[in-house]
C-alpha cells in the first residue's frame, strides 16, 4: 500500500472535521438569524402597541389605565433589551464558530496538499521506474543485436 493510500483515513477526518465545523457555523448562523427576527417581532409589537397607546391615551384614560399601559410598555422595552444582549451572545457565537471552522478548513487544506504531493511523488518516482525499465529492456534488445 502506498504511502499516498495510507494517508487517506488522515484525510478523511480531516474532510469530517471540516463539515462538522462548517455544519456548526451554518446552526450558529440559523440561531443568530432566530434571535434577530424575534427582536424585529417585540420591536414591531411595541410600535404597535405604542400607537395604541397614543390613541387610547387622546380619547382619554382614567389614570390607573394609562400608568397600567406604561408599565407595560416599560416591560415590553426591558424585554427588547434582553432580546438585543441575546442577539450580542449569537453574533459572538457565530465568530467563535467562524474562526473554527476556518482553522478546520485551513487544516484540511494542508492535509490535502500533503496528500496532492505525496500521489504526485509516488507517479514521479512510477515514471522513473518505467523510465528504467524501458532503458534497460532498450539496452537488452540493442546488445542481443
Amino acid at each position: 500500500m502506498s504511502r499516498s493510500e495510507r494517508f487517506k483515513p488522515v484525510q478523511r477526518i480531516s474532510g469530517d472535521r471540516e463539515q462538522k465545523a462548517a455544519q456548526a457555523l451554518g446552526d450558529s448562523r440559523r440561531a443568530l438569524e432566530a434571535q434577530q427576527k424575534k427582536l424585529e417581532e417585540l420591536e414591531q409589537y411595541r410600535h404597535d402597541y405604542y400607537r395604541q397607546y397614543e390613541r387610547a391615551g387622546s380619547a382619554g384614560l382614567t389614570a390607573a389605565k394609562l400608568m397600567e399601559l406604561q408599565r407595560f410598555l416599560a416591560s415590553l422595552n426591558q424585554a427588547i433589551e434582553q432580546q438585543r444582549r441575546q442577539i450580542q451572545m449569537a453574533e459572538q457565537a457565530c465568530q467563535r464558530q467562524e474562526a473554527l471552522w476556518l482553522q478546520a478548513r485551513g487544516k484540511a487544506k494542508a492535509v490535502d496538499k500533503v496528500a496532492e504531493r505525496m500521489r504526485e511523488d509516488e507517479r514521479l518516482q512510477q515514471q522513473r521506474r518505467d523510465q528504467k525499465e524501458s532503458d534497460e529492456f532498450a539496452q537488452r534488445t540493442t546488445r542481443k543485436d
